[in-house]
């Protein structure tokens, strides 16, 4: 076909067309079409010039293909009732057959308590699903939505509007340390000032939550990018760390002989949200993970 008839074809002629061809008359293809006689003669015209022949010609009070007109229903009938199937049918999602690769951008704090759980949903209910498990921080989780991720749980900025958000876990801070090298009956700010601390900075630098919450500078002998390894670094150590109780529970549950201390003054709660593209509102497999990792967030707030 010409490339500037294809531009302009319109596809729906192709409808009309096939009905006009199925029944023989623009009446009654009218009916079927919901459309009125003269829309329907329109549509033709228009087909026929796109094409450049002439596809009915009539025959008694209807009309009947032209040997063009016989080429194009060859080439248009395989095609136009799936499109419309297609387009017209529910979506089936049957998590026990889905193949599908779920894309989640998560925190590495979130990575402690979500995944493990996450995964051994998946191994019952979807055990042919997978999961890429894709790092994110407040900073980079709408760049990251915006590449892909079918959905992410971390703390969270301003994000654009395409993007979803529900409050997955609000929790405060603790404080973790190594009783046998640290001796506090009661932790005070002056103690807490005074010791060596390491944080977890995602900008590389040696101000956390602390800093930017007091705006008071604390003693600090190491910066980390991620708490997967904090226990590993508290543990035979005289360093403090500050850190949402949710991860503290995670990591003494490797090492129950650390122990944590309220924090000697006041420090606002976290929010872990539960951020997706719109797109993906009606996406039967974002959706089954989302209701999934809602679940264990309330299963972990109330344990």
């Amino acid at each position: 076909m010409n490339n500037i008839y294809g531009r302009d074809l319109d596809l729906n002629l192709l409808r009309v067309f096939a009905v006009v061809a199925e029944v023989g008359s623009v009446t009654e293809a009218a009916k079927r079409l919901y459309l009125t006689q003269p829309a329907v003669s329109a549509a033709l015209r228009r087909l026929t010039t796109a094409v450049g022949a002439p596809l009915f010609v009539r025959s008694g009070r209807g009309l009947v293909l032209t040997s063009r007109g016989e080429r194009l229903r060859a080439g248009v009938q395989p095609h136009l009732q799936p499109l419309i199937d297609a387009a017209l049918a529910a979506p089936s999602f049957d998590p026990s057959t889905s193949e599908r690769t779920l894309r989640l951008g998560l925190s590495d704090s979130t990575e402690l308590w979500l995944l493990p759980r996450l995964l051994q949903v998946l191994a019952v209910e979807a055990p042919r699903m997978r999961v890429v498990a894709i790092p994110v921080q407040f900073r980079t989780v709408g760049a990251a939505l915006a590449a892909g991720l079918d959905a992410a749980v971390t703390v969270a900025d301003e994000l654009p509007t395409a993007i979803r958000r529900e409050r997955l876990i609000s929790g405060g801070f603790t404080c973790l340390f190594d009783p046998r090298h640290v001796r506090l009956r009661k932790l005070t700010e002056r103690e807490y000032f005074a010791q060596e601390h390491i944080i977890v900075s995602y900008n590389g630098d040696l101000r956390g939550v602390v800093e930017d919450y007091l705006g008071k500078a604390r003693n600090i002998r190491c910066s980390v990018s991620s708490f997967a390894h904090l226990g590993a670094l508290i543990d035979g150590t005289a360093m403090l760390a500050t850190i949402p109780a949710l991860v503290a529970e995670q990591i003494r549950e490797v090492r129950p002989h650390l122990r944590t201390a309220p924090l000697p003054f006041a420090m606002p709660l976290g929010t872990m949200e539960l951020l997706w593209p719109v797109a993906t509102d009606d996406d039967p497999p974002c959706r089954f993970a989302r209701a999934h990792i809602k679940q264990i967030a309330r299963a972990v707030a109330a344990d």
